[in-house]
């Protein structure tokens, strides 16, 4: 079983995520030991964002490490468990809230695949980039 990022390199839709998370020098941390959760947004997600946005960030580290560290929960958190949960504390210290009532949504996202089980951790994949509050 592959470790996060590896999984996420394979799948072939998170080309976006991918360079972020290198660019904030989080490839180690997430090629880690773990567990982890990640709410991965996909290529679409981070293309709705407005123009330059990405471009922005990718220059701005401390900023993209704030935003990708709100993706991550420092725990392994199933879909089961999800739907007991209203809240979670990430891994930049902020809380995501979780609603379950349609769907399942991580603030402003709705959860797409859920599940994806890696060696360190799980990914959940999502169609809108979280911005932490």
């Amino acid at each position: 079983m592959k470790n996060i990022v590896d999984t996420a390199v394979d799948a072939g839709n998170f080309k976006t995520l991918i360079k972020a998370v290198q660019e904030a020098d989080l490839v180690d941390t997430l090629s880690g030991e773990g567990p982890f959760t990640v709410f991965a947004p996909t290529d679409e997600a981070f293309a709705k964002l407005p123009e330059g946005t990405i471009d922005d960030l990718l220059k701005n580290k401390e900023k993209l490490t704030d935003i990708l560290t709100y993706h991550v929960v420092p725990d392994k958190v199933m879909s089961e468990s999800v739907l007991n949960i209203t809240k979670a504390r990430t891994a930049n210290g902020k809380e995501i809230s979780i609603n379950t009532s349609d769907g399942v949504k991580i603030d402003n996202a709705n959860v797409t695949k859920t599940d994806i089980e890696c060696s360190n951790g799980v990914i959940h994949v999502i169609d809108n980039v979280l911005i932490p509050k």
